[in-house]
């Protein structure tokens, strides 16, 4: 019995300077670990940003792009009928649409879902407009009629989707 308690003596501080040894290494390696994950983070973030930044600047552009004044200044031509208007309107917010469609993957889905909404209303008000307008009539009486509906619509879904847009931007900074 001597024998074990002597062994004993031996294999206890042994055994307890190893497992202190086991915990700093593991703290070591935990630590150095912990720095390369954060090091991979920032060089990620370092290629992401900027992409995502592009993403939002895309986003708020195409908003502003397809606003009925925007769409006006830029699509109306003189001697347009109400009809080539309002087919050239729809055609130019789709194809917008269809141009920033990617953007979808670096925005949340909330954000991407008013954005769509908010070209949906568009083309909707766009072509309710246009169901009350007489479609030989002018490009410039059909322009007064959208922009009229555009001023009474309580809700502007385009300004809406374009203030959470930079909320949304605002927790990148």
């Amino acid at each position: 019995m001597d024998s074990f308690f002597e062994m004993l003596k031996f294999i206890l501080p042994a055994a307890l300077v190893l497992y202190g040894m086991y915990l700093a290494i593991k703290v070591m390696v935990s630590k150095s670990l912990l720095a390369k994950e954060l090091d991979l983070k920032h060089r990620s973030l370092e290629i992401t940003l900027p992409v995502v930044m592009q993403a939002f600047e895309r986003m708020a552009l195409f908003l502003e792009r397809i606003s009925i004044d925007n769409l006006l200044v830029r699509v109306n031509q003189p001697g347009m009928t109400a009809a080539v208007l309002h087919s050239s309107i729809v055609d130019e917010i789709r194809n917008e649409f269809n141009h920033n469609v990617a953007q979808q993957v670096y925005l949340s889905n909330e954000l991407w879902d008013m954005i769509v909404t908010a070209k949906e209303d568009l083309v909707t008000r766009v072509n309710a407009t246009f169901q009350e307008t007489d479609p030989e009539a002018s490009s410039l009486d059909y322009a007064k009629k959208l922009l009229e509906r555009t001023i009474e619509n309580d809700v502007d879904s385009i300004e809406l989707a374009l203030s959470t847009l930079k909320e949304e931007l605002s927790k990148y900074y």
